[in-house]
């Protein structure tokens, strides 16, 4: 379904997931509140998919209305409004002491890093596919 809104977005949304898993295997042994550093780092990498998602749906809607030759107001609108959900869940966290804000920050920031890193993604996942026909292909006497 994701790839239907946007062929790269599936591999977004994987190398955010690999970013947070990176952060979190690495980053958590040098963290003395280890529990606050990964509920904000999670809170961010949600937040990132969230925003990852939502952008792609955005832009899908975008071309939609200017091919139908419409007003893109809506565009604008989902584009303050995903920024009002990020700044929003940031105080909110900040507020009730929820996860580390600095490390939610970082978490975030994994939608950029996986927007660098998504064209060495999508070569590796190639080259992951075709070994795994070259495997296939290869004959079995099983019965």
């Amino acid at each position: 379904m994701l790839r239907r809104i946007n062929a790269a977005l599936p591999e977004l949304l994987a190398g955010i997931v690999l970013y947070g898993m990176v952060l979190q295997f690495g980053g958590v042994w040098f963290m003395s509140d280890k529990l606050q550093y990964t509920i904000g780092l999670w809170i961010g990498i949600v937040l990132a998919i969230g925003m990852a998602i939502n952008m792609a749906v955005v832009i899908l809607d975008a071309v939609d209305v200017m091919a139908s030759r419409g007003t893109a107001v809506r565009t604008g609108l989902w584009s303050v409004l995903r920024y009002l959900v990020v700044v929003g869940v940031f105080v909110g966290a900040w507020y009730f002491e929820i996860g580390n804000p600095l490390v939610m920050f970082l978490g975030l920031m994994g939608l950029k890093a996986s927007a660098y890193l998504q064209p060495f993604l999508h070569k590796f996942i190639l080259q992951m596919q075709k070994r795994i026909i070259k495997r296939g292909d290869k004959p079995t006497n099983k019965v």
